[in-house]
């Protein structure tokens, strides 16, 4: 799954920002699918990621020149789809409001069918502390002190919503003719979803992974 080329306009990240680091349309696209994964599986709907995934993009495109050369981009885009995820559910009764320019979100429909796989309807089935668990760990790295504090409770509840999500979705499509799951400590569920049509689950949960 790649990106398409962004319309961020040319010469917007340059202003402000350090020489150390890439551009901003370069963090789109190394960074856009994981944050596109995020939001499909914490949304469930397709439409719905898309607009919180340009949101995230347009909100860290403004902040970019404040964030410290040696933050996690990875977490921090992560961490600000979270709230753009909970504005678009509070904004779903009300009319959208077109903004200039905002940045496409991931050619996710290049492969056909995913964003309506058996795979994504198990997520968008899991309870919902379960499935922002199972997305803000295994699709957006997230250790599960950050994800605790995102949604509330301790990192213990955190990594049993995940594990429990996992189980879940585990139980769900084994009852499936078209997704093998298996037990690999070597894949992740991030590529499981970016590769839904192999079949392939995997929990890559490990002991004292929280840094």
């Amino acid at each position: 799954m790649s990106p398409r080329r962004s319309h961020v306009p040319p010469g917007a990240y340059v202003y402000g920002v350090m020489e150390t680091k890439e551009p901003f349309e370069t963090l789109v696209s190394r960074h856009g699918p994981v944050v596109w994964r995020v939001c499909r599986a914490v949304l469930s709907t397709s439409a719905d990621a898309e607009d919180a995934w340009s949101e995230t993009f347009l909100a860290a495109l403004r902040a970019y020149p404040e964030l410290p050369a040696t933050a996690n981009v990875q977490a921090w885009l992560v961490t600000i789809a979270h709230r753009k995820a909970i504005d678009v559910v509070r904004a779903r009764s009300r009319a959208a409001v077109p903004v200039a320019s905002l940045p496409e979100p991931p050619a996710h429909r290049d492969v056909p069918h995913e964003h309506d796989s058996p795979l994504w309807r198990a997520v968008a089935a899991l309870p919902p502390k379960q499935r922002h668990a199972v997305a803000y760990r295994y699709l957006g790295g997230l250790p599960y002190r950050q994800i605790a504090g995102l949604l509330g409770g301790t990192p213990e509840a955190a990594r049993r919503a995940a594990a429990d999500g996992v189980a879940t979705l585990r139980r769900t499509l084994t009852t499936t003719d078209t997704t093998t799951v298996t037990t690999s400590t070597s894949a992740t569920i991030s590529t499981t979803i970016s590769t839904t049509t192999s079949g392939v689950l995997a929990e890559t949960d490990r002991t004292g992974a929280d840094q």
